[in-house]
Order: C-alpha cells, then structure tokens, then sequence
C-alpha cells in the first residue's frame, strides 16, 4: 500500500522523522519499508533549507522502487528556466519574476552544476499525475479533459521534451492542460469586475475548488487555498467558470500545492490535500492509504 506525502520544498529532516514515524528504515542512502511504497505530490525544491538533500533522498528512494513521485509546479519552472534551446538560450527568459523563486535552489546547486542538471533531467523524466487503478496523484487538479490533452502533446514519450516545454510557453491547450494539473482551477475576474478580499485588496484572479460546480455559490464558497477571504456574493451567471465535478465515485485523489495552514485535509470522501504548508507550519503530512474508498482523517499522520 502507499504513503502520500505532500510538499517537502527543501525540508529535508522533516521528510526523514516523518518517514522513520510510519516504519520506513534506512537503506543505504535511502529509506524503504516492508510492506509499503511512499509517493510524492511534487514541489520538492524552493523555500526550505536542505533543497539538494531532499531531492537526492526523493530521487534515491523513486530509483530504488521505494516510492513513486509526480511533479509539481516549482519544478517545472527550473526545467525552464534550465533547459537551453539549439540556439543556447534558456526556454525561459531569467526575469526577476521567474528567478527569484528559484534563488534558494540555485544558490545551493552553485558549486555543484553538474548535479544539477542531472536533477533538471530527472525532473524531465518524471509524470504530471499517477493513475494506479484504484488510487490517482497529482499535484494541482484532476481533470480528464487535461490528461488527455497533455499525453497526446507528449505523443509517447517517457519526457518532457524540448519542443513540448517550447509549445507549452505558447499559451495555447497545452498550457492550459499542463497548468491545470500543476496549479488547478483559478478563477479570472474580467477587467471591468473589481473585486476586493477580506483587507480591501482588489483581486484579478484566485484559486477555486476545481472537484465541483459553482453553480448559485459564492465567490468565498468556492475558494481554496487563497491566503485572503473573498465576499460572500453570489457569483452572477454570465461569469461561472466550466467545471467538470469530480464524482464521489471515481477513485481517490491526491493533490499537493495549495499550502494549507498546518494540516493536511480532505474535502470530499474522495479528495485529499495533503500539502499542510511545510514552510509556514514545519509540519510535513502524509496519508496512509490501504486501497480504501472512502477516505478516513485517522489516516492522515504528520511530524510532531
């Protein structure tokens, strides 16, 4: 069975107590488990202050069959902002808004560029999202209609290719599929619709509830993992987003990236965030999944 663990961003030691906590022990430079694999809901890198240590241990313990992992949306911007195209160029212009996340990371591969672009080409190598049957992983949100989009792009290939990562900087279908499985559901207001959260800052666009309709909500009713509250307004029909409902049917999933203050949660039978926001909290979570459908809060476990 699986141990979902959520957002490590560099936290290195947090990641080793929690394993050592649900029974796994050290294998050489790994850790491993008897009866039980991990998997990882990306974001291994940023923020935390033993990034290089955290993704050897993640990359060690995927090579040795002890765990699974997808990636997140902080690795795919170091693939971009790292992969150099034929002409020598990054595929991703180093702007201060793309660097400056990525300075913790940088910093600590400085001495060390060959490992590092190891780590970009293993990043490569990794999936967007695990669907095992009777359990599904991904880092921002399901969405069938991204699945499908995002593996004809890929057309069969075991990477993220230079010319995939190219079409994906296009801002076209690709974009929208690759980002809805790293980031979810975001809500963008129209220009001339102003709207204010809980401190008076006027706000373009939020994170939402990407599993069911927002049909007669309001616009705080289908927020998440915002760090601000919005207003209790019905959101008027002309600007409902389309959403495809995630059933309470379909197999569990778990997701990542949305930094939920110091625990992890599950918001339907069958959906779990399991990022309790390592940077803010110093708690790292995990849920001990035993091929349940229903999933049950006893199982979620986290660092002291």
């Amino acid at each position: 069975m699986y141990d979902i663990i959520g957002d490590l961003h560099g936290h290195y030691d947090l990641l080793v107590r929690l394993l050592k906590k649900m029974g796994y022990e050290a294998d050489g430079n790994s850790f491993k488990h008897s009866k039980r694999k991990v998997i990882f809901t990306g974001d291994f890198i940023n923020r935390g202050p033993e990034i290089r240590a955290t993704v050897r241990l993640v990359k060690q313990m995927v090579d040795s069959g002890n765990a699974l992992a997808v990636i997140g949306n902080h690795e795919l911007n170091a693939i971009l902002y790292s992969t150099i195209d034929k002409s020598g160029k990054s595929l991703r212009k180093h702007l201060p808004r793309y660097k400056l996340p990525l300075m913790k990371t940088l910093d600590e591969y400085k001495k060390k560029s060959d490992e590092f672009q190891e780590t970009i080409q293993w990043f490569r190598h990794l999936p967007l999202y695990l669907d095992l049957g009777d359990l599904r992983v991904v880092h921002g949100g399901w969405n069938e209609q991204h699945i499908k989009t995002f593996e004809e792009y890929l057309n069969g290939e075991p990477k993220l290719k230079k010319s995939l990562l190219k079409e994906y900087l296009y801002g076209n279908e690709l974009t929208e599929a690759m980002d809805g499985l790293l980031k979810g559901k975001e809500f963008k207001l129209p220009s001339d619709l102003l709207l204010k959260d809980n401190k008076g800052i006027v706000r373009r666009n939020f994170r939402m509830k990407w599993w069911s309709k927002p049909d007669g909500k309001t616009f705080e009713d289908i927020a998440f993992g915002n760090r601000f509250q919005l207003p209790p307004y019905t959101i008027p029909l002309e600007l409902l987003p389309q959403v495809s409902p995630y059933d309470a049917d379909e197999p569990p999933v778990f997701m990542g990236h949305y930094c939920l203050e110091q625990r992890a949660e599950i918001f339907q039978s069958n959906i779990c965030c399991i990022d309790s926001c390592v940077v803010r909290s110093q708690i790292l979570s995990a849920y001990r999944w035993d091929g349940e459908k229903i999933l049950d809060e006893s199982k979620l476990i986290q660092t002291d």
